[in-house]
């Protein structure tokens, strides 16, 4: 795909209007939450052959998200009309057939400025980043590391609610940081776990662990993000015969698993070759290939809602 502008659509959240807003210029106040406290959500969809994938599942997660911070529920047919406004325009203007457009989308909605109490929301799609294409051809080295807080069971939920960590929030600074340290160390992307050694998420994606026909994920709910690829994959492996658990795994788990995968919405399924700079075993090619294939095809999930 050629380089071009992304594309971006102010929502109106609560009369659903929509405006195409140019690219060059700014659209953001001083005074909103998401400069002032990174306080909102965000959703992050895979467009694939011109199309949303997996769309109830993030309309699903978005809602729950903006629940839990306590903004105005999101109107779903509000937001599938601004994406598919924004993924037409992008496919246009890529000059390419619809089938071979592949983007990044994203929706993002804050709690607005602090002058007006209005919620501020917008749709962006843009080419997908170069690096997170190559890291799907050639894998991650993964650093471990502690997140710095763990929120582990339902009660512990219940003394401390305002700890929103089953939000996908715009707060993602630790998540950044993480990944910067990781890089300027020699890794490309971090696995957290707790105190305990409990493995937890990745730092923007899910963990999944292979073992024969096993596939494997940490539990999800409380400190773990439930994900949309995860489950995708889970329910079309579950189909194929594969044999699928939420799990409490540690990082020895994953060193003597036959395959560990990070997934994500956008990014997709990246193999990981290396923890703490232990080289793990190299699955065979036609392992390696049944895993990517059942990947890519959770990914291919059409576009209901």
């Amino acid at each position: 795909m050629r380089a071009q502008q992304p594309v971006i659509y102010l929502v109106e959240p609560f009369g659903g209007s929509l405006r195409r807003q140019n690219a060059n210029l700014p659209h953001v106040y001083w005074d909103d939450a998401a400069v002032t406290r990174g306080d909102g959500c965000f959703e992050t969809i895979l467009i694939r052959h011109g199309e949303p994938v997996n769309l109830a599942a993030h309309v699903q997660r978005f809602q729950s998200s903006a629940q839990l911070l306590g903004l105005p529920a999101p109107e779903a047919a509000t937001w599938e009309k601004a994406t598919a406004e924004a993924v037409g325009d992008f496919v246009r203007e890529s000059g390419l057939d619809a089938a071979e457009v592949e983007a990044k989308c994203q929706w993002t909605y804050t709690r607005g400025r602090e002058s007006t109490g209005v919620p501020s929301a917008w749709v962006t799609v843009r080419p997908i980043p170069q690096e997170q294409l190559d890291q799907r051809e050639n894998g991650v080295r993964v650093m471990t590391a502690q997140r710095g807080y763990t929120l582990a069971s339902g009660s512990d939920a219940e003394a401390a609610p305002w700890l929103t960590v089953g939000a996908k929030s715009l707060n993602y600074a630790a998540a950044m940081a993480a990944l910067r340290w990781a890089k300027q160390n020699g890794y490309d992307d971090v696995i957290y776990v707790d105190a305990s050694g409990r493995v937890l998420e990745g730092a923007t994606s899910s963990v999944l662990v292979v073992s024969g026909g096993k596939l494997r994920t940490p539990v999800t709910g409380g400190d773990v993000l439930p994900g949309t690829t995860q489950a995708a994959v889970f329910t079309l492996a579950e189909r194929d015969g594969w044999k699928c658990k939420e799990k409490a795994l540690t990082v020895a788990d994953l060193r003597g698993a036959d395959q560990v995968w990070l997934v994500s919405s956008v990014r997709g399924g990246v193999r990981v070759t290396t923890i703490d700079g232990e080289e793990l075993p190299a699955p065979s090619k036609k392992d390696e290939k049944k895993l990517r294939q059942l990947i890519d095809a959770a990914l291919a999930t059409p576009a209901t809602s």
